[in-house]
């Protein structure tokens, strides 16, 4: 058996998970769990990027004390954050977190030089207040930008620690806004127009290279893999043909299609449906929706309020109350930043004509039926704007453990939903480390192939618990859109 160490960063967790990879299977196994969120520092919010560092290299060492020998280390993360070296490559300060305040309205900035339909036709990227490109242009005229001699995305920064090497992974780059949809090349045209420096953007690599080595625990490899965890969690969809749709469910929820080249058409800017870069020369195109994040924010506040809430509890009693009671649009800008969810839903709800959820258990149902609602429309939308046929709805993430949420989704889809892996970015990161290894072989459909050896998976099928129709559903998302 050959071992590999998935270095898998969440918005609120990091993990180092172990896959022993032979005998055409990958069993994972987690060796160390370490907690990961913001920190507001001066009234900026921040990573604490040193202490994730800290966490990936007990993670590590726990990893040889179990395993003997690594046969590789991979890393993926979050998008769009990443840190600033200066000319020594040391790090000036801590990056900063793609939740604070400081992009509110940088895009209509960006915008007044670049059109957003003409940088959409470069970049092919949904519009987001804190893409790479916003927060870049948001920190013009500090020192920290001024001193700057280059630029690392978080994976590349931690990978940069590792082995010395700099680089930007490519399914990483292509969520900055700087990074040509079609050639997979930086549009140094666009970063010229905007001010920002080419010499802050490094050299670029596609997942599945030796990054280089690592000596704090021996010899070790370091690959380069889809550094973007969504795109190390689309490998390991356990996908069988070509006509299925995604939804990475976790803090973020990203909901779209597996594609061989970019949609750069007005309508698809028109619906901000992203083009992101996947592994193998693939695209991962698709919406980000709101996820989880809501729910946790929700339960992070009644625990401050002295409120019990337990969720497998509060699941339970959604359970039971009535569909699509309310529903409200998780993506607007009212529920991007950390606060009183249960309190801004009520507002949302009453703004739009409807009877704000009364209980726990209500904001809960609320929640989690417009999550669903989200992941119909998406899910529809990109089917349409991509020219594609979908059969089946293949959720991974932390949200496959949520089974009121999957049978939601089923429900709103209309389609059948196979749910897991859970550890889905880590698989991902895995099974591209040991082809890029030699211990694989093969095409993405040869990886899930083996991915999917010993799975856990459930399905879940439209209308299976009696819930409601697509007519319900729709009517649920006229009310959202104020029709």
């Amino acid at each position: 058996m050959s071992a590999f160490a998935a270095v898998d960063l969440g918005a609120s967790s990091g993990r180092v998970i172990v896959g022993s990879v032979g005998g055409d299977r990958v069993d994972l196994h987690e060796v160390n769990r370490f907690p990961n969120g913001p920190v507001r520092v001066g009234g900026a919010l921040h990573w604490d990027v040193l202490g994730l560092y800290r966490g990936i290299l007990d993670g590590l060492r726990a990893a040889t004390r179990e395993v003997g020998a690594l046969d590789g280390v991979g890393i993926d993360s979050w998008a769009v954050d990443y840190g600033l070296l200066d000319a020594d490559g040391e790090l000036l300060g801590n990056p900063f977190h793609y939740r604070d305040a400081r992009t509110d309205g940088v895009p209509d900035t960006v915008f007044a030089t670049i059109p957003a339909p003409e940088l959409y036709a470069r970049t092919g990227l949904q519009v987001q207040p804190f893409n790479t490109v916003f927060q870049l242009v948001a920190a013009q005229g500090t020192a920290a930008l001024a001193s700057a001699r280059g630029m690392l995305l978080v994976p590349d920064l931690l990978g940069y620690w590792l082995t010395g090497v700099r680089v930007a992974e490519v399914t990483n780059a292509s969520t900055t806004g700087l990074l040509d949809a079609t050639t997979r090349t930086w549009a140094l045209d666009v970063a010229a127009a905007l001010g920002i420096a080419e010499g802050l953007l490094p050299p670029l690599r596609d997942a599945g290279e030796l990054l280089g080595h690592t000596t704090l625990l021996g010899e070790v490899p370091v690959w380069t893999v889809g550094s973007h965890d969504t795109a190390s969690a689309v490998v390991a969809v356990p996908a069988t043909g070509a006509d299925f749709a995604y939804i990475s469910c976790g803090t973020w929820s990203l909901v779209g299609l597996e594609l061989d080249r970019p949609v750069l058409t007005e309508a698809s800017r028109a619906a901000n449906f992203t083009n992101e870069a996947g592994v193998d020369g693939t695209v991962r195109y698709l919406r980000n929706v709101m996820g989880l994040w809501v729910l946790q924010e929700s339960i992070r506040t009644w625990n401050e309020a002295g409120l019990p809430a337990d969720l497998p509890d509060l699941l339970a009693a959604a359970a039971r109350v009535p569909a699509l009671t309310t529903v409200v649009d998780l993506d607007g800008p009212a529920f991007l930043p950390p606060g009183d969810m249960p309190s801004r839903i009520a507002a949302e709800a009453a703004r739009t004509g409807q009877t704000p959820p009364q209980s726990q258990a209500e904001t809960v149902r609320c929640i989690l039926d417009s999550l669903a609602l989200a992941y119909r429309r998406a899910v529809r939308q990109a089917a349409d704007l991509a020219g594609r046929s979908i059969d089946v709805v293949h959720v991974v993430g932390g949200g496959v453990r949520n089974e009121l949420l999957c049978q939601l989704t089923a429900d709103a889809t209309g389609l059948p939903v196979v749910a897991g892996p859970v550890e889905g970015a880590a698989l991902g990161n895995v099974l591209v480390q040991a082809r890029a290894a030699g211990v694989l072989s093969g095409s993405l459909a040869d990886l899930r192939a083996v991915g999917a050896r010993g799975l856990d998976l459930r399905r879940y099928q439209p209308g299976a618990t009696g819930g409601p129709t697509d007519r319900q559903w729709a009517a649920a998302e006229g009310r959202v859109d104020g029709r």
